[in-house]
């Protein structure tokens, strides 16, 4: 067995379907409970842990006041909405304006409840798994609500009367179907290797090698595309501050407030979650651990290698906030539907294509190692011509720019430079007009005694 394998007694391969449905109503709302904690739990710890890592990353000391090390500000700032005064402004459609962050955050807590935290263990002596529940498409649940999830944003910009709102809500929509449609296709071939879309069955699918080694491209389109859907640098675009202020959360405050940042950690916390699930096989211990010690994917400890892996992906987040800038909204667009999406489709059919061949016998190790070294031929081949070609381009505007264009935003020929030729509207440096306080059009030769320039 490989360093990337795992071992598992046969006999403990985990739960499947027919495990599930058999709880008492007790234990149902005990696993209801545990995973609301949870949530709110990783939440806190979530903002505390984003606070000091980023503040180590930009030489600062982060939160160190509220409680040992900082580790109560998430608490404080809890506590803080909370008692904040619930402002709602005069214009708004207030039944949409209150039910748009309940919309946000309630389908953040049902994604959670399909995913698996270990084998099955006993409970007051019940054997149940350590899961919520489980469906024939779970995974299909969680892009559902997802779905749901981009509804409570788009709702909030649009109920909330402000442009500033309405743009970021706007921005949400598209960019959380051009990224949901991409990261549905990185699921497929998970679903044609396990054969499977439940998630428990999809972990025990992964008993002796972990799908990001065999599905490496789809584990990478996935970690972009939940960039994407949970809308954090550097694909913050719906609530870029420096353009539309505060985008669609904008005109709320208190705790309705708390629900859309509740919401956001949540769907952190779910989508790592899920990335674990499918890709880094759920709560299976990895080689090292579980090949020396047979009872690592046993009882409780499974559990243990569930949250090492989930904390590391939101790490992972964290260190991506402080390291990288946000992106321009046709950067976004363009990386969505240009790249990812025929990307996915292409991997799609290569998959189906070796699927098929392993179900005729033939041998399915060779006929991926082809298919990789040619797919990094093909790669490494395009990124040289991209590299080539937009070198060419940059040589060609700069020339243009050299011989074409003096200062003050006209060509040496006279005729006036398109600012919006490259796409961005950008005003010559001196402009010949201003506008004054009355909307009147002036000269900058005339005496300014008030107004706006």
């Amino acid at each position: 067995m490989s360093l990337t394998a795992l071992a598992a007694a046969p006999a403990e391969t985990g739960p499947t379907l027919e495990d599930f449905g058999k709880d008492p109503w007790w234990l149902i709302l005990g696993k209801v409970l545990v995973i609301f904690v949870f949530l709110v739990v990783t939440v806190l710890l979530s903002m505390w842990v984003e606070r000091r890592v980023i503040g180590r990353m930009q030489l600062r000391v982060g939160p160190n006041r509220a409680g040992p090390f900082g580790l109560l500000q998430g608490l404080a700032d809890g506590i803080k909405l909370a008692l904040k005064e619930d402002i709602v402004p005069r214009g708004v459609d207030k039944v949409v304006f209150v039910l748009a962050p309940i919309m946000s955050a309630t389908p953040a807590f049902i994604a959670f409840s399909i995913i698996p935290f270990g084998p099955e263990v006993s409970i007051f002596g019940h054997h149940t798994p350590l899961q919520g529940t489980d469906l024939p498409v779970a995974v299909l649940l969680v892009l559902a609500m997802a779905s749901m999830g981009a509804y409570g944003v788009v709702l909030a910009g649009w109920s909330s009367m402000s442009p500033y709102s309405l743009l970021g809500g706007l921005r949400s929509s598209a960019q959380i179907i051009s990224y949901e449609i991409a990261m549905s296709l990185s699921f497929v071939a998970v679903f044609l290797f396990a054969g499977t879309m439940s998630t428990s069955e999809i972990v025990a699918a992964q008993v002796d090698t972990w799908y990001v080694i065999l599905l490496f491209p789809s584990f990478a389109v996935y970690v972009i595309t939940m960039m994407g859907e949970s809308n954090r640098i550097p694909f913050d675009l719906p609530e870029g501050e420096g353009e539309i202020v505060g985008g669609f959360h904008t005109e709320y405050s208190s705790l309705k407030f708390a629900m859309f940042f509740l919401a956001e950690y949540i769907n952190l916390a779910t989508l790592s979650a899920l990335c674990t699930t499918l890709f880094l096989g759920g709560w299976r211990a990895p080689a090292p651990i579980s090949t020396f010690w047979e009872g690592a994917n046993q009882g409780w400890w499974p559990v243990l290698w569930f949250l090492v892996k989930v904390w590391a992906f939101i790490f992972f987040f964290v260190w991506l906030r402080g390291s990288l800038p946000r992106v321009r909204y046709d950067q976004l667009m363009k990386l969505g539907w240009k790249v990812l999406m025929p990307f996915s489709l292409g991997w799609i059919m290569l998959v189906a294509t070796i699927q098929a061949f392993k179900n005729e016998g033939y041998e399915v190790r060779q006929i991926m190692l082809i298919t990789a070294i040619a797919a990094a031929v093909v790669l490494a081949a395009t990124v040289l011509w991209e590299m080539a070609r937009g070198g060419s381009e940059e040589e060609a505007k700069a020339g243009q720019s050299g011989s074409g264009i003096a200062a003050g935003g006209v060509s040496k020929g006279g005729a006036p430079v398109d600012a919006a030729a490259g796409g961005f509207p950008v005003p010559p440096m001196d402009a010949p007009h201003y506008h004054g306080k009355a909307g009147k059009t002036r000269t900058p030769s005339k005496e300014v005694t008030s107004g706006t320039h």
